[in-house]
């Protein structure tokens, strides 16, 4: 496996190894042991699988306390993915990084805790999974608004399909600083 640390410290782009032949392919999605030794130390606790149509777009999704760190990676389909670096004492504070994921790159993003995520479809249809150190806790969770002028990020769709929740997502200077604390381990 390959693990290439990104712009902003803490997050990791992860290129698995692959085993292909005429058949198909075989890869890890994950081996505690093998992730530990590349310096991947976490306890997941729960996973969760989203299906979505070209144009959604999910998030930027955090909670706080009981902060998720997230291993992604897209099982068909292709995905755009943004981590927001949203804890305040952090010198890339409101910084984003984005990744394309897809079942033909078959790479996975590593997001820690104290990052808003979220990701849009870009394929007809996207398959996306996603291990969560935390378990998800709807009093907890708060959305970081998807196109936060002061955030910029530059998404490759301009008009997504959202939840009502996510359209309602606050600005990062709107958020209350008791909200951008994480704890980390």
């Amino acid at each position: 496996m390959n693990i290439i640390p990104q712009a902003i410290p803490d997050l990791l782009l992860i290129e698995p190894r692959v085993f292909g032949d005429t058949r198909g392919f075989f890869l890890e999605s994950w081996n505690l042991r093998k992730y530990t030794e590349a310096g991947l130390k976490v306890d997941f606790v729960q996973d969760n699988i989203s299906f979505s149509h070209r144009g959604s777009l999910r998030g930027l999704h955090v909670q706080n306390p009981h902060s998720q760190g997230k291993l992604v990676q897209v099982l068909h389909g292709e995905v755009f993915d943004v981590a927001v670096d949203i804890r305040k004492d952090s010198p890339t504070f409101g910084q984003w990084h984005g990744i394309s994921l897809s079942a033909d790159n078959k790479r996975q993003f590593w997001i820690p805790p104290g990052f808003a995520h979220g990701f849009c479809v870009v394929s007809e249809t996207a398959l996306f999974q996603y291990k969560c150190t935390d378990y998800y806790s709807p009093a907890d969770e708060f959305t970081v608004l998807w196109n936060d002028p002061d955030i910029g990020i530059a998404w490759p769709i301009t008009a997504p399909t959202l939840s009502a929740k996510d359209g309602k997502g606050l600005r990062l200077k709107d958020i209350s600083v008791e909200r951008l604390s994480f704890q980390t381990s």
